[in-house]
C-alpha cells in the first residue's frame, strides 16, 4: 500500500556546512577594507557618437623598497606603524585538520601493502588541508550607533473631539516655550565662532560610512572580493531516517524485512539494501545455533537513506522472507491469509511446526514471501501525526519466478496505473509501522555505510542507526573525499532446465577467495540482522521447485586495499531438500557445482554482467588464475554452456571506471619504479621503451574522459599533472619532455570543468571544484623520493632538464608575437617556421638546470606532527627544510609554461588566468624567503615572465579575460615581490590598455577601473600610497581667526590650490591612488551608455573611502587628516563636476496617507510671496546649467566622498584653499553643498506600504492553497518544510523565493517593522552627519572670507544654502545648531540681510517661521530664538522692521496653507514665546519694539484663527469657501493676496462646476484691480473703481479702497503682479464672461463686455472687438432661444442648532444650489457629512420648518433643519424684474410657509388651515462669491384661512393663465392643471374651497372683504378655466376627443355648481359711503 511522506529538508550526509575557519574570519577585512563588485563580461560596442577620453600614459612610479628603507622621517616612520608595519608573514599557509564525519579515517587496515595509486588516493582523503592566509590588522569592525536624536517630523496628530471650528485665542493665556540661553547675550564674534564650533562636535560620529548604505552594486561584493573564501565542496542529499517496526496479523515463525529504494521513473535501484530483524524472542531461538555471534552493528532498526534526486517515482519496497517450507509460496502463505491472530498460539504449537527441523532455520533456508510497496515522495503527511502508521495491504506474487527486480520495476509500473493491486496478487493482512522524519544532524550511534562510528558517538550501548548507501539515479559531480572500496554482488539467474536430476530449490554460497583453498574464505562479507558483522559465506535465498530461479540478492564486500590475481568470487550450487524424513541424518545440502569469478583482469577490477559457466567436478588446481571462459580439462555443466548471470559493481573512490583515468595512473605510477616490463595497461603490453609515448597519449587523452570519472578523481589527476610538470621524467636513462604537455592537459581540463553546464560556478564564474582544490587540497608536489627511475639513475645536475628552459623576456615576448597568428580553430596548423626560433627553443631547453633537487627533502605533511601552522621559525625544521628548494622551480616552471602557451593551450590559459595566477601564488608563498629582501626574494627569470605575461595584455579580447585575475594576481604580489616591480608592471599594463585601440576605450577604462579597484584593496594600501608623506603639512596660522589671515590671504596662494588638483608629483607620489583618481577625472569627462564606467569610477572612490573611514587603525584625527589628505584633488574633480550631477530625484516619496490640506496652486496663493525663489527652485535653476551625465544614485555616492574629505581634512587647510579660491570656483562649491543637503535629505519612511503587500500576499497565498490542481499542490509543498533545489528536480518556483536555495542574491526580502525603523533611524542619523559637515564647511568659508573681499555675494550664497538646509527634512541636532549660525550670520553680516537682500530676508522669515510651528520643542525654541533675533536686529540696525513685519505675515500665510507638518497650537505657543522675549528684553523696553512686535503677533494670531480652520473642512465646501472668503476678506489691504485668494476660491468654485460663483469671484478681482489701476492712472476708457462694477453685482463695492490702511501701489512691491495692468484686467473679465455664459447668465456677459469695450476701443484691438462682439452675438441668441427653458438655482434655508456646532449654533444661512435640486437630495448630502462628523446617533435632522425651540433639544446632539425657499420680491420690484433672469439674479429676500392650526397640528380642516410666512434676508445678493450667505433679518406674518384659500386660487388662476397663453402651448402641461381644476375628483379642490367659505356670508364684519376678494378670484378661476378648455380644444388628438368632452362636461358642472355662490354679494360692501343729500333732507 502507498504511504504517502512529505519532502523534507536536505541533509549533507558526508560534509555538513564547514566553518570558516580561521582563514575565512582573517578574510573580513577584504570586505571590510573595499567592497567591489565585479561585473561580469562586458559587451563592448562602442557607437562613433560617443565622446572617448583621451589617451593618457601613466606616470612612472618610484622605487618603493627604496623609499620605505632610507627616505622616510621619524613622523612619517610612526604614521607608517599607525597602520601597521609590512610584516613577512603577510601571507602564509596554515595547516587545518581535515573534518570529518566519523571516529576515525576510513582507511584500509594496517599491514596492507598498498599500490601506488591506493596510497596516493589514502594520502589525499586524509593528509590536512593547506589554507592560504592572510595577516591583518583589522579583523572587526562595528557600525557606529548614532547617540543623534533621529529626525522628529511626526505628523499631525488627529483630535477626536474637536469641533467644527475653533475660536481665537488669547496668546498671553499660553505659557511660552523655554527660551534659549545666551540667545540675546552677544559676545564678541570669535568667541561665538569657538562656542558654535565646540557645540557642533559633541556627539558626532567618527565614521560617516557606518551610516551611509552601500550602494546595490556593491552589495554582493562581501563574497567576490573574497575570491579566497570557499567551503570544502561537498554534496548535498535528502537523508531521512526509517525507524521500521512489522508485524503480520498472526506469528507463527521468524521472518526477515529487506528496506530499499526504487526510482520507477529511472529503472533502477537507488539504494543498497538494509536488512532488519524483527522477530520476537520466542522466534529468534530457532536461529541461535546458526549465528554463533551477533555483533551491535547489525541490530540496527532505523536506517537513514539519502537521495539526491528526489522525485514522486522514488518508491520504498519492503521485502519479507520467511523460512524454507514445503510447498509453493501461495500455499505457504494460506495460514496468513485464513487464521486469525487467536489461532496463532495453536499454529504455533501443531504438529506442522513443532516438527520444522532446526536445519531449515539456517540461512540457507529462507525464502522470499511477500513484497510490500511504499511510495515516498508523493504528498504532506499531516504535521500533527507523529510518525506514519498504516495498516498495509502486503502484496504477495503469486508467481514465483518473478523476483528479479526489473519484475519488480514492471510491478510498480503497474501499481503506479492502477493503484490497486491486480486480481492475481494476493493480499496478506498485516501492519506496517513507518517513522519517515528529515534528519539535519547525524543522530547519536549512527554508523557509516563501512559500519565506522559517526561523530557524535552514544555515551552508552543503544541500538545503532545505519547509513545506507545511496546509487543516485544521476550522475553527481563531486570528487571523491574518503576511502572508500565497496564492491556489489547480485546474482541474477540461473538455467537447470535442461538438468535431469532434481536439483530445484536452489541456493548459491557466495565467498571472497584470496586463494583457493578453503580456508582462504575473507571475512570481508558484510553480514545481515542480528549476526556477525563480517562473513566468509553468505546463502542466497531459496524459490520453491525453481530450476530456473532468480536471484534478488545483495551481497556487499568491503573490498582489499591491493588486489592480485589470486582473489576471486567462488559460487557454490547446492539443492536444498525439503524431505525431512529422507533427511533425518544428513544435510538437506546437496553439492551441485561450482563457478568463481577473478576479481582482476590484467591488474583491473572487473565491474558490469557476466554469464558463468557451472563446473561439476572438483575446481582444478591454479583455477583461479583463468577465466571460466577458458575451459580447463573438467566436466562442465551443459557442455560448458553459460549458465548463471550476475552483476558486479563497485563503489570505490580508487578504482576508476573510465580508461583513459585508469591508463594514465598506471602509467604514472610505472615512473616510480618497482613494475617489470612490459607492462599490461587495459589489455595492452607496452614496453619501456614506449613508455614515454605512451604517458603523452594518455595525458591528452584525459580530457576525453567522462566528466564523472574526471570529477570523481579530479584531485587526483590534478597532483600527478603538477608532479610531471614539476618532476623530471628519466625514462630509460633519457629525460622525458613531459611538462609542456602536462600543461596543455592541465588547461584543457580547466576548460572542459569551466565548459561543463552540469557543474556549479561561483559568483565570478570560476568553476566551484577548482576552486575548492585550490584553497583546500591543493600543495606543491612532493619531490621523488627514489633515486631510481623506471629505467636508469638520477642525471647529472648538468643533465637533469624540466621541460623548458629559460629565454630571455624579449625574445619570448617575440615567440608570442609569432603564435598569435597561428590558427587559433586548429592548433595543428603551423605557421611559418623560422630557423632562429627553433635554435633559441633549443637554447632554452638546455638551459634550465634542476638544482634544487639535489638538495635534502622531506614530504609535505608528517602525520605524527603537531604543528599546525606552517612557519618560518626554526622550530618547524621538517617544513623549513620542505619550502627550502622543492619548490623553487615550480612557480617558475608555471610562469614559463603561461609565456610559451600558444594556440588552444594559451587561449583556455589565459581565459581561466586566474585558476594559474592562485597557483602561482600558492607556490610562491612557500618558498622560503625569511630574512631575504624582497628584491632578492625572486630570480630575474621569474620577473621577466611575469614581466612578459602582462606585457602579452596588448589584444583587448586577452585584456578582457586577464583583467580580474591579473589584478588579483598583482594584489598578492604586493605581499610576496619587490613592489617597485609590481608597480611597474601596474604601470606597464595600464598604459598598454590605454593605448589600445579608439574604439574599445570606453570598455577599456571600465577595465582598468576594475583592475585599481582591485589592487586599491590591498592591506597595506594607504602605506603603498606613501600617505604619511603628504605635502598637505603646510604650516597654518594657529588661530584661523579672521583678523589673523587678514593680511595674508589676499594673494593667492598656488602651493594651496595645487594640492586640490591632480598634478604628476601627486600622481607619481601616491601611486594608486593618482592612478585610481586620473581614471574617475578621466570617466567624469566621457559619456557612456547608461553611466555605467562613471558609476564604476565612484564606486572604486567610494569604497576606498568607506574602508578607510571604518579602519579602526585611522581612528586618530591626525591620521584621518592624512589620510583626507590623500584625496584632495578628489574634492577638485568634484567641484569641476558638479554640471554632471543629478539631483532631479532627490524629492521624498509622497506618503500614502499625506494629503495636501489645500491643493499646491491655493499653497503658493496662500503664500503670495513674490521673492519665495529659494527652497526647491534653486535646485531647479542649477539644474538647468548643464546636462547632468551622472544618476541621481551615483551622484549621491560620489557627493557622500565629498563630504568624507571635507569632514576629515585639516580645517585650516581647507580654510586656506577657499581664501585663495576663484570667486567662480567659490560658487560652485557653494552650489555643491547646496545639492548635498538635498541629495541627503531625511526620507520619512513608512511602513504603510510594507503590511499592505504583505497583506496582499497572504491572501494570494490562502487562495492558492484552497485551490486543487497544480497551484494548490506546489502551495503545499511550499508551505511544508519543503526541499525543492536545483540539485534536485530543478522546478521554477515563482512563489516565496526567499524560502528556496536559488534565491537570487539581488531580491529584496520583506522587512519587519523594526527592520524599517532601524534603517530610519540609521537614515536619520546620516541627514544629521551629512549636514553637519555641510555647516561645518560653511563656518569655515564665512570666517575666512577677508572683510573687503566680495564678502556680499559669498554671504549671500552661503544664506542661500542655510536657508535651502530648512527647507529639507532635518533633525534636531542639526537645526539647533543651524539657527545658530543664522543667529551669528544675522549679527555679522545684518545689513546685508535686510537691506540688499529683500529676497533672502523674505525666505528667511518663512523657513524660521515653519520651525515655529515644529511639535518638537527644542527646534521650536530655537526657532522663536532666531525669529526675534531678526525683528530685533531689524528695529535696532537696519531700522526697517516694516519690511520683516510684512515678510513675516506673508509667511505665516504660506505656512498654514502649504506646510504638511503645521499644527496650529505649537504656532500659537510660538508667537507667545516671542511675545515672552520682547517683554524680557530689557535693553528695548524704552523703545515702541515691543508694542510692534505686540501688534505684529496679535495680527498674526487673528489670520492664524481663520486659515487654519480650513484644514478641518475639506470636505465641506461650503464652510471652506466661507473661510477662503473670511481670509481674503482679512488680507483687504494687501491686494496681492486677495487677488490670489479671489482667484483660488474662483478655481475651487469652477471645480465644483459652480460657475457664476467662480465668475463672481473674478469680477470681484478684477474690481480690485480696477481700484489700484485706478490710482496708478487716469484714462477714461478704465472703469472708475469698483463702481463701474455694480451693475453686474452691487457686492462689487465691497473691493472699494477706503481704508486708511491701504498701501500706496507703487511701494514695498505691492500689486507688482502681472493681473494689475489693463491686460490683467482684460483677461480677469474675460475669463468671468466665460464663467458666466457656462452657468447661463447670459445677460451677466453683455454687461462684463460693456466694461471691456471701452478698453478695447482704446488700444485699437480690433480682433479682439471681432471676437467679444461675436460672444456678444452668441449670448443674446442663447436668450432667444431657450426662453423659460432657462433653469436658475435652488434655494434653501439651512438652520444650525447645537453646541457641536461651534460658532455656527442658532445661525441660519441661504445655500444655492443647481436648478431642479429637491429638499430630499441636499438634507441627504447634509447629513452625511455631518454624520461622519459627529456620529448617526449624535446628529438629527429636524423634517418640519417650524421655529426651533431651544429648550426642547438635547444639548449633546446636533440639529440641522433644511427649508426649501423662494425668492421674494415687494411689488414695486415686481415691475422692474420683468423677464425670468431678472428674478433669479440679485437675490437678497427669501421667503418660505409653513403650514399651521390653532390646536397645533400642522394640517386641518379648509377652514382650520392657517399659514405663516417667513421672509429671509442675506447679507449679500445671490449670486455671490460663494453659495451660502449668512441671513441677516427675519420677518413674519400669519394668514387666515380664507386669506389661504385666496392665495391659492390666486396661484391656480395665474398658471392657467400662463399655460393658456403661451406662444407655443404645451398641452400636457395644460391638460395637467384643467384635470386639477375642473376634475370631478379632486379632493379640498375649487368647489369645496367654495362651499367652505362662499356658501354662507360670514357673521364677522372683518371677513366681509376677504369674502368678496375670493368670490371675486373664483370668478377670474372660472373665466381662465373656459378659456384653457376651449384651448385645449385646438391642441387635442382625434383620439382624445372623448377627454376633450369630459372636460367640458365637468367644467360645465363646476360652473354651474359655482354660479350661486359667485352671484351672492353682501350688501354691505356696496353701500355709499356718504349719504346723499336728498335722503339727507
Amino acid at each position: 500500500m502507498a504511504i504517502y511522506l512529505t519532502f523534507l529538508h536536505i541533509f549533507c550526509l558526508f560534509f555538513p556546512t564547514l566553518n570558516l575557519i580561521n582563514r575565512c574570519i582573517i578574510l573580513q577585512f577584504r570586505f571590510l577594507t573595499v567592497i567591489f563588485v565585479l561585473t561580469p563580461a562586458l559587451h563592448f560596442l562602442c557607437p562613433f557618437w560617443v565622446k572617448q577620453p583621451q589617451t593618457y600614459e601613466a606616470v612612472e612610479p618610484l622605487d618603493l623598497e627604496e623609499i620605505l628603507m632610507s627616505q622616510l622621517t621619524s613622523e612619517d616612520l610612526a604614521l607608517m606603524h599607525e597602520l601597521g608595519d609590512f610584516p613577512d608573514d603577510e601571507l602564509k599557509v596554515e595547516q587545518v585538520e581535515r573534518e570529518r564525519r566519523t571516529i576515525r579515517h576510513s582507511v584500509p587496515e594496517d599491514g596492507w601493502e598498498l599500490d601506488p595509486h591506493v596510497r596516493d588516493c589514502v594520502k589525499s582523503y586524509t593528509q590536512p588541508w593547506l589554507i592560504l592566509m592572510t595577516h591583518l590588522y583589522l579583523l572587526v569592525c562595528f557600525f557606529f550607533k548614532s547617540q543623534i536624536r533621529s529626525p522628529s517630523l511626526a505628523g499631525l496628530t488627529e483630535d477626536s473631539g474637536r469641533t467644527l471650528t475653533s475660536c481665537d485665542f488669547n496668546l498671553r493665556s499660553l505659557a511660552p516655550d523655554p527660551r534659549v540661553k545666551y540667545a540675546l547675550a552677544f559676545s564678541n564674534q570669535e568667541e561665538l565662532d569657538r562656542l558654535n564650533q565646540e557645540a557642533r562636535q559633541e556627539n558626532r560620529p567618527s565614521e560617516l560610512f557606518s551610516l551611509y548604505p552601500p550602494p546595490d552594486e556593491l552589495c554582493p561584493i562581501i563574497t567576490t572580493i573574497h575570491r579566497n573564501r570557499t567551503k570544502f565542496c561537498s554534496w548535498q542529499w535528502l537523508n531521512y531516517r526509517f525507524p521500521f517496526s512489522f508485524r503480520f496479523e498472526i506469528d507463527i515463525e521468524p521472518i526477515f524485512a529487506t528496506l530499499a529504494l526504487y526510482d520507477l521513473k529511472e529503472k533502477k535501484k537507488i539504494s543498497e539494501n538494509f536488512y532488519c530483524d524483527l522477530n520476537p524472542e520466542q522466534f529468534k531461538n530457532f536461529l541461535k545455533n546458526h549465528t554463533p555471534n551477533v555483533d551491535p552493528s547489525t541490530l540496527a532498526r532505523s536506517g537513514i537513506f539519502s537521495v539526491t534526486y528526489p522525485s514522486p517515482d522514488i518508491y520504498l519496497v519492503i521485502k519479507i522472507e520467511k523460512v524454507l517450507q514445503q510447498g509453493e509460496i501461495s500455499d505457504c502463505a494460506d495460514p496468513y491469509i485464513t487464521m486469525r491472530e487467536s489461532d496463532s498460539a495453536k499454529v504455533v504449537n501443531s504438529e506442522r511446526f513443532s516438527t520444522m527441523d532446526d536445519q531449515f532455520c539456517n540461512v540457507s533456508g529462507f525464502k522470499p514471501a511477500t513484497i510490500t510497496i511504499t511510495t515516498i515522495f508523493k504528498q504532506v503527511r499531516p504535521s500533527s501525526s507523529p510518525f506514519m502508521q498504516t495498516d498495509a495491504n502486503l502484496l504477495q506474487s503469486q508467481l514465483g519466478d518473478r523476483l528479479s527486480d526489473e519484475d519488480l520495476l514492471k510491478f510498480l509500473a503497474e501499481i503506479k496505473k492502477t493503484s490497486t493491486p491486480q486480481r492475481r496478487i494476493k493480499t496478506i493482512p498485516g501492519c506496517i509501522k513507518l517513522d519517515m522524519s528529515p534528519v539535519h544532524d547525524t543522530p547519536t550511534g549512527c554508523l557509516s555505510t563501512e559500519l565506522i562510528p559517526l561523530i557524535p558517538v552514544a555515551e552508552k550501548n543503544i541500538r545503532p542507526v545505519k547509513e545506507v548507501l545511496e546509487f543516485p539515479s544521476s550522475e553527481v559531480y563531486v570528487p571523491h573525499n574518503i576511502y572508500r572500496n565497496l564492491l556489489f554482488i547480485y546474482p541474477l539467474k540461473l538455467n537447470f532446465v535442461n538438468r535431469l536430476t532434481s536439483a530445484r530449490n536452489i541456493a548459491i554460497k557466495i565467498q571472497f577467495m584470496s586463494g583457493e583453498d578453503l580456508s582462504c574464505a575473507m571475512p570481508v562479507i558484510f553480514g545481515k540482522s542480528s549476526g556477525p558483522e563480517f562473513l566468509k559465506e553468505v546463502y542466497t535465498a531459496v524459490t520453491y521447485h525453481n530450476k530456473s530461479p532468480d536471484f534478488y540478492e545483495e551481497v556487499k564486500v568491503a573490498l582489499p586495499a591491493r588486489l592480485t590475481d589470486r582473489h576471486h568470487l567462488l559460487f557454490t550450487f547446492y539443492h536444498i531438500s525439503c524431505q525431512q524424513k529422507q533427511n533425518l541424518g544428513g544435510s538437506c545440502e546437496t553439492l551441485i557445482g561450482y563457478s568463481w569469478l577473478p576479481i582482476l583482469n590484467r591488474d583491473h577490477l572487473q565491474t558490469g554482467q557476466f554469464c558463468l559457466p557451472i563446473i561439476l567436478d572438483r575446481l582444478p588446481f591454479n583455477y583461479s588464475l583463468h577465466a571460466p571462459e577458458v575451459a580447463p580439462p573438467v566436466k562442465w555443466m551443459e557442455s560448458h554452456k553459460e549458465l548463471f548471470n550476475l552483476e558486479i559493481q563497485a563503489v570505490s573512490s580508487v578504482h576508476s571506471e573510465d580508461n583513459h583515468l585508469k591508463r594514465f595512473f598506471t602509467l604514472c605510477h610505472a615512473l616510480e619504479g618497482g613494475v617489470t616490463f612490459p607492462l599490461w595497461v587495459i589489455g595492452e603490453k607496452i614496453p619501456e621503451n614506449k613508455l614515454e609515448h605512451e604517458l603523452k597519449l594518455s595525458i591528452i587523452a584525459l580530457s576525453s574522459s567522462r566528466l564523472e570519472p574526471l570529477v570523481l578523481f579530479l584531485h587526483q589527476v590534478l597532483d600527478k599533472l603538477f608532479t610531471l610538470i614539476m618532476q623530471p621524467i628519466l625514462i630509460a636513462t633519457q629525460t622525458a619532455n613531459l611538462s609542456q604537455i602536462a600543461f596543455e592537459s592541465l588547461a584543457s581540463i580547466v576548460n572542459s570543468l569551466h565548459n561543463s553546464q552540469e557543474l556549479i560556478k561561483d559568483h565570478l564564474g570560476r568553476n566551484s571544484l577548482l576552486v575548492t582544490y585550490l584553497y583546500w587540497v591543493f600543495r606543491v608536489p612532493d619531490p621523488p623520493q627514489d633515486t631510481h627511475g623506471p629505467g636508469g639513475s638520477i642525471p647529472s645536475s648538468e643533465s637533469r632538464y624540466s621541460t623548458m628552459g629559460r629565454a630571455t623576456a624579449a625574445s619570448v615576448g617575440n615567440m608570442l608575437l609569432q603564435s598569435r597568428f597561428r590558427s587559433s580553430s586548429n592548433p595543428d596548423i603551423p605557421s611559418q617556421q623560422i630557423s632562429a626560433e627553433d635554435a633559441e627553443v633549443k637554447n632554452i631547453l638546455s638551459a634550465k638546470v634542476l638544482m634544487n633537487f639535489m638538495k635534502p627533502h622531506h614530504r609535505f605533511y608528517n602525520p605524527q606532527s603537531h604543528h599546525n601552522t606552517i612557519s618560518h621559525s626554526p622550530s618547524h625544521t621538517y617544513i623549513h627544510t620542505l619550502v627550502g628548494m622543492s619548490y623553487d622551480v615550480f612557480h617558475e616552471e608555471l610562469a614559463l609554461q603561461m609565456v610559451v602557451s600558444s594556440n588552444v593551450c594559451r587561449e583556455n590559459t589565459y581565459k581561466y588566468s586566474w585558476f594559474f595566477f592562485e597557483l602561482l601564488v600558492s607556490v610562491c608563498l612557500n618558498l622560503d624567503k625569511h630574512g631575504v629582501p624582497r628584491r632578492s626574494c625572486f630570480s630575474d627569470r621569474f620577473k621577466d615572465d611575469i614581466t612578459t605575461i602582462v606585457s602579452v595584455v596588448s589584444e583587448f579580447e586577452l585584456a578582457e579575460k586577464l583583467n580580474v585575475s591579473l589584478a588579483f594576481f598583482l594584489y598578492d604580489l604586493l605581499s610576496l615581490m619587490d613592489r617597485g616591480f609590481v608597480f611597474q608592471l601596474v604601470k606597464n599594463y595600464c598604459s598598454q590598455v590605454a593605448r589600445s585601440s579608439d574604439p574599445w576605450k570606453t570598455a577599456l577604462i571600465s577595465m582598468r577601473l576594475e583592475f585599481l579597484r582591485i589592487l586599491c584593496s590591498h592591506e597595506h594600501y594607504l602605506n603603498l600610497n606613501l600617505y604619511f608623506s603628504s605635502p598637505a603639512s603646510a604650516p597654518a596660522s594657529p588661530c584661523p581667526s579672521i583678523s589673523s589671515q587678514v593680511g595674508s590671504l589676499h594673494s593667492p596662494d598656488q602651493n594651496i590650490l595645487a594640492l586640490f588638483e591632480l598634478t604628476p608629483e601627486f600622481k607619481q607620489q601616491h601611486y594608486l591612488t593618482g592612478l585610481l583618481l586620473t581614471e574617475l577625472s578621466t570617466a567624469l569627462d566621457m559619456e557612456s551608455e547608461g553611466g555605467k564606467v562613471q558609476r564604476k569610477a565612484i564606486n572604486a572612490i567610494y569604497s576606498l573611502l568607506c574602508s578607510h573611514d571604518l579602519d579602526q587603525r585611522c581612528d586618530k584625527p591626525e591620521v584621518r587628516a592624512k589620510v583626507a589628505a590623500l584625496y584632495l584633488p578628489l574634492v577638485g574633480t568634484i567641484v569641476d563636476s558638479t554640471n554632471y550631477l543629478d539631483f532631479t530625484g532627490i524629492e521624498p516619496e509622497n506618503d500614502l496617507e499625506s494629503v495636501p490640506p489645500i491643493n499646491q496652486s491655493v499653497a503658493m496663493a496662500i503664500a503670495g510671496n513674490p521673492f519665495n525663489t529659494l527652497g526647491r527652485n534653486v535646485l531647479v535653476s542649477m539644474q538647468g546649467k548643464s546636462v547632468a551625465t551622472l544618476a541621481a544614485d551615483t551622484s549621491r555616492h560620489l557627493l557622500v566622498c565629498f563630504l568624507w574629505v571635507m569632514k576629515n581634512a585639516d580645517r585650516s587647510l581647507i580654510q586656506r584653499w577657499t581664501v585663495n579660491m576663484h570667486p567662480s570656483h567659490l560658487n560652485k562649491l557653494l552650489e555643491l553643498l547646496t545639492i548635498c543637503v538635498s541629495c541627503f535629505e531625511y526620507r520619512v519612511m513608512s511602513t504603510q506600504a510594507l503590511q499592505k503587500s504583505q497583506q496582499v500576499k497572504q491572501q494570494l497565498e490562502e487562495a492558492l492553497l484552497r485551490g486543487m490542481g497544480a497551484r494548490g499542490e506546489m502551495m503545499k509543498r511550499v508551505g511544508g518544510r519543503t526541499f525543492f533545489s536545483t540539485l534536485g528536480q530543478r522546478e521554477n518556483l515563482r512563489w516565496r523565493k526567499d524560502r528556496t536555495q536559488w534565491r537570487q542574491t539581488n531580491d529584496k526580502q520583506d522587512k519587519s517593522k523594526s527592520e524599517l525603523d532601524q534603517e530610519a533611524l540609521i537614515s536619520g542619523n546620516l541627514a544629521t552627519e551629512t549636514n553637519l559637515i555641510v555647516l561645518d564647511l560653511l563656518e569655515t568659508i564665512i570666517q575666512a572670507v577677508p572683510l573687503a573681499d566680495c564678502k556680499d555675494s559669498v554671504v549671500g550664497a552661503a544664506l542661500k544654502v542655510l536657508l535651502h538646509s530648512l527647507t529639507c527634512n532635518q533633525s534636531s541636532t542639526f537645526l539647533l545648531h543651524t539657527f545658530s549660525t543664522l543667529r551669528s550670520l544675522v549679527i555679522k553680516f545684518g545689513d546685508l540681510l535686510f537691506e540688499e537682500e529683500a529676497e533672502q530676508c523674505a525666505d528667511l522669515c518663512q523657513k524660521v517661521l515653519q520651525y515655529c510651528s515644529s511639535p518638537v520643542d527644542e527646534n521650536r525654541s530655537q526657532a522663536c530664538a532666531t525669529l526675534y533675533l531678526i525683528m530685533r536686529y531689524s528695529y535696532s540696525n537696519a531700522n526697517n522692521f516694516s519690511r520683516v513685519k510684512m515678510q513675516v505675515t506673508m509667511s505665516l500665510a504660506s505656512l498654514v496653507g502649504k506646510s504638511s507638518d503645521f499644527q496650529e497650537e505649537y504656532l500659537r505657543r510660538s508667537l507667545r514665546t516671542i511675545l515672552a522675549y520682547a517683554e524680557e528684553d530689557t535693553e528695548m523696553q524704552n523703545t515702541q519694539m515691543p508694542s510692534q512686535v505686540d501688534e505684529l503677533l496679535r495680527n498674526l494670531n487673528s489670520i492664524l484663527s481663520d486659515t487654519v480652520k480650513m484644514r478641518e473642512f475639506q470636505e465641506d465646501p461650503e464652510m471652506l469657501m466661507d473661510l477662503m472668503y473670511r481670509i481674503a476678506k482679512g488680507y483687504q489691504t494687501s491686494p496681492d493676496l486677495r487677488l490670489t485668494w479671489l482667484q483660488n476660491m474662483a478655481e475651487k468654485h469652477t471645480n465644483r462646476k459652480c460657475y457664476t460663483e467662480s465668475a463672481m469671484c473674478l469680477v470681484h478681482a478684477a474690481a480690485l484691480v480696477a481700484e489700484y489701476l485706478s490710482m496708478l492712472e487716469d484714462h477714461t476708457y478704465l472703469p472708475i473703481g469698483s463702481v463701474t462694477f455694480q451693475n453686474i453685482s452691487p457686492n462689487v463695492l465691497e473691493e472699494s479702497a477706503v481704508s486708511d490702511d491701504i498701501l500706496s501701489p507703487d511701494e514695498d512691491g505691492v500689486c507688482s503682479g502681472r493681473y494689475f495692468t489693463e491686460s490683467g484686467l482684460v483677461g480677469l473679465l474675460e475669463q468671468a464672461a466665460e464663467l458666466f455664459n457656462n452657468g447661463g447668465l447670459y445677460e451677466a456677459v453683455n454687461e462684463v463686455y460693456k466694461i471691456i469695450i471701452p478698453i478695447l476701443e482704446a488700444r485699437r484691438d480690433f480682433r479682439k472687438l471681432a471676437s467679444t462682439h461675436d460672444k456678444l452675438h452668441r449670448a443674446f441668441e442663447n436668450i432667444i432661444q431657450r426662453g423659460h427653458k432657462r433653469m436658475f438655482g435652488t434655494y434653501f434655508r439651512v438652520g444650525f442648532y447645537g453646541a457641536k456646532f461651534g460658532d455656527l449654533d442658532e445661525r441660519e444661512f441661504i445655500y444655492k444650489e443647481p436648478g431642479i435640486t429637491h429638499l430630499p437630495e441636499i438634507s441627504h448630502r447634509l447629513e452625511n457629512f455631518y454624520s461622519q462628523c459627529f456620529g448617526d446617533d449624535t446628529l438629527v435632522m429636524i423634517k418640519d420648518s417650524a421655529p426651533v425651540n431651544r429648550n426642547q433639544l438635547n444639548p449633546n446632539k446636533a440639529y440641522i433643519q433644511i427649508t426649501y425657499v423662494e425668492p421674494y420680491f415687494d411689488d414695486y420690484e415686481m415691475k422692474d424684474r420683468l423677464t425670468n433672469f431678472e428674478k433669479n439674479f440679485n437675490l437678497r429676500c427669501f421667503m418660505y410657509t409653513t403650514p399651521f392650526t390653532k390646536s397645533g397640528r400642522p394640517r386641518g380642516e379648509l377652514n382650520e388651515q392657517y399659514k405663516r410666512k417667513t421672509i429671509l434676508t442675506t447679507m449679500h445678493a445671490f449670486p455671490y462669491v460663494k453659495t451660502r450667505i449668512n441671513v441677516i433679518q427675519k420677518e413674519e406674518f400669519d394668514l387666515t384661512p380664507i386669506e389661504v384659500a385666496i392665495e391659492d386660487m390666486q396661484k391656480k388662476t395665474r398658471e392657467l393663465a400662463v399655460a393658456t397663453h403661451r406662444e407655443q402651448p404645451d398641452a400636457k402641461m395644460l391638460q395637467m392643471l384643467l384635470q386639477g381644476s375642473v376634475g370631478a375628483t379632486v379632493n379640498q379642490g375649487p368647489l369645496e374651497v367654495a362651499q367652505v367659505f362662499l356658501n354662507e356670508i360670514p357673521a364677522d364684519p372683518k371677513l366681509f372683504r376677504h369674502h368678496n376678494k375670493l368670490r371675486l378670484c373664483f370668478k377670474e378661476f372660472i373665466m381662465r378655466c373656459g378659456e384653457a378648455v376651449e384651448k385645449n380644444k385646438h391642441l387635442i388628438a382625434s383620439d382624445q376627443k372623448e377627454y376633450q368632452h369630459e372636460l367640458k362636461k365637468n367644467y360645465n358642472r363646476l360652473r354651474e355648481s359655482l354660479r350661486p355662490m359667485l352671484e351672492r354679494k353682501i350688501p354691505e360692501l356696496y353701500k355709499p359711503i356718504i349719504r346723499p343729500r336728498l335722503e339727507n333732507r
